[in-house]
């Protein structure tokens, strides 16, 4: 039992830290995306 406790103590921080990283950059690549889309609009005006 004390494995798993030692396990999970080791492994949850990166995955937390990874899933929060992760979702940072999703809402980055979401403006990115829409930025790209929206510039032929813009060239052509």
């Amino acid at each position: 039992m004390e494995q798993w406790i030692s396990f999970v103590g080791e492994i949850g921080f990166p995955i937390v830290v990874t899933l929060f990283l992760l979702h940072r950059i999703e809402s980055k690549l979401d403006t990115l995306i829409q930025s790209i889309q929206s510039l032929p609009e813009k060239l052509h005006s």
